[in-house]
């Protein structure tokens, strides 16, 4: 109940922050303009040489690739997510504390335990895993999704008992019956429910007001909530993280290389990816 009261009031926290900062500056624009270079090529006085009409198919190949990058950018457009982040120099802020956490201090860790065998970490990953399928059911249920709530129901019931305590995942090996990702964010957009404003949250990574207040709702449906104390929960979701972490091959090493403003790369896929999630 404690952990709970905790993350109402850093949710309130942010809210109260957020309204501060929007009615101090206004959202500022995003799009960007971009130059077209053109090259024009007098003719009427030379001889069709090879280098002239060398010249010409140069230009002729880009003009094409012109239109293409313009109807790529008209078709990007139309795709493009309107992203709503009144808490930017807030998120901007936590985001650098998130960076400097993972690289300075979680990484490291899970270079170290990495020295565990791989079957383990994946045995572990499936266990944690597994108790988060009555977050599944329940989702799939609410949004009446009920072969996706039976298959899940299912999938639980064959790897708690056959799987060893979701040790192993035998339902997808043997069954297909792979996990589908369903909380009470994606129920709330499945009705219709905006994802609000964006925000960055402390260790936990990005998010949204809608996904934000799911994570509230679906925290009943976690067993350990009940069979452990606040420190030792937080201790849980800790090793959990390292382990997913340890498992992953330097997602966001190359995010942060090959973007341009990783923040905004971040913020922009995270919306992208819960779109795609509520619209399955």
């Amino acid at each position: 109940m404690k952990f709970i009261i905790f993350r109402l009031a850093l949710l309130s926290i942010l809210w109260v922050t957020g309204q501060a900062l929007y009615a101090a500056t206004t959202p500022q624009s995003l799009a960007s303009n971009l130059t077209e270079d053109w090259y024009e090529f007098d003719i009427s006085f030379t001889q069709f040489d090879p280098q002239t009409l060398q010249q010409i198919s140069e230009k002729t190949q880009e003009d094409e690739e012109d239109e293409e990058f313009e109807e790529f950018e008209d078709e990007f457009a139309e795709d493009e997510l309107d992203v709503y982040d009144p808490l930017e120099t807030l998120n901007r802020g936590i985001f650098w504390f998130n960076d400097k956490l993972y690289f300075y201090v979680l990484k490291p860790i899970a270079k170290l335990y990495r020295y565990v065998p791989e079957p383990v970490r994946i045995c572990t990953a499936n266990f944690f895993s597994n108790l988060t399928s009555p977050i599944r059911i329940a989702n799939a249920a609410l949004q009446f999704k009920f072969p996706d709530a039976g298959r899940q129901l299912a999938r639980f019931a064959i790897n708690s008992t056959v799987g060893i305590l979701g040790l192993f995942d035998p339902a997808k090996k043997y069954f297909a019956l792979a996990a589908k990702e369903e909380d009470f964010g994606q129920t709330l957009g499945h009705y219709g429910i905006g994802p609000g404003f964006y925000i960055m949250l402390p260790f936990l990574g990005p998010s949204n007001l809608r996904d934000s207040i799911g994570r509230l709702v679906d925290l009943p449906l976690d067993p350990f909530i009940y069979i452990l104390n606040d420190l030792e929960y937080l201790a849980v979701e800790a090793f959990d993280n390292i382990n997913a972490l340890s498992l992953d091959k330097n997602t966001y090493e190359a995010i942060k290389k090959d973007a341009l403003d990783p923040y905004l790369f971040i913020r922009d896929a995270y919306f992208q990816f819960r779109a795609g999630k509520i619209k399955k």
